[in-house]
């Protein structure tokens, strides 16, 4: 993709693999100035191996997105350091190790612990870059949520379902809460994408007549990659 982020400083949430690998490597490749963040140390470090090893530019921190305190200063010390973000990248999310169980079965705190990761996060970090980029009258946050926030989740969690449709719901309301200040706010939903070990154990779960009945099911008869979600990305 000929696109380039010169002078560009993008913050991507929950890089330590998979699709925030992916995406954070893509903007360091293209000369944007990363920062990153997630809660596993050891995996975030290989992604800023990886964006250097591509010639870019990546700094690192290890952040829980659930703490509100802790993404403010994570945002302060990129806007000080940088001088200001110019795209949030919200990909922090996921199941969190639940496994599909019967409704009755949830406790509060599982259902809760969803939503935060997969909707409070996001909120937090637009929270924060809100006012600079209201300041610049500029600005693209970019969520990724899920195609189990569209219809039926494969995952057959309630609570990864209900929360990726809350942040498609989170991602209409600030688009046009934002945009008068130039401000664009943008969903991807991607299907069911082998992008970390989550998914891993997923796809081995289904089985080989699995497998090829959910292949069958897309039209290009393919399942996607971390590369396609990071390039919808760099479009956004």
């Amino acid at each position: 993709m000929n696109i380039t982020f010169q002078h560009i400083i993008v913050i991507v949430t929950g890089a330590a693999h998979g699709f925030g690998r992916a995406i954070a490597v893509a903007f360091a490749a293209r000369g944007g100035q990363v920062w990153a963040c997630d809660i596993l140390a050891d995996e975030l470090a290989e992604t800023r191996h990886q964006c250097l090893a591509a010639g870019g530019w990546c700094e690192v921190r290890t952040v829980d997105i659930a703490d509100r305190d802790a993404v403010f200063a994570f945002v302060a010390e990129a806007q000080a350091v940088s001088g200001r973000v110019d795209i949030l990248v919200n990909n922090a999310g996921g199941v969190r190790g639940q496994v599909g169980r019967p409704l009755e079965a949830i406790t509060p705190l599982e259902w809760q612990e969803l939503f935060t990761v997969n909707v409070t996060g996001a909120f937090y970090f637009a929270q924060a870059v809100a006012p600079g980029m209201k300041a610049a009258r500029s600005g693209r946050m970019i969520n990724i949520s899920s195609g189990a926030g569209l219809g039926i989740s494969l995952t057959g969690i309630q609570a990864y379902a209900s929360a990726k449709a809350a942040q498609i719901g989170l991602t209409r309301q600030l688009a046009h809460e934002l945009g008068p200040w130039g401000i664009t706010v943008n969903t991807i939903a991607p299907g069911f994408v082998r992008s970390n070990p989550t998914t891993e154990r997923q796809w081995e779960a289904y089985g080989p007549v699995g497998q090829q009945a959910l292949v069958e099911g897309i039209a290009l008869q393919r399942l996607g990659t971390p590369a396609d979600i990071a390039h919808g990305v760099l479009f956004f």
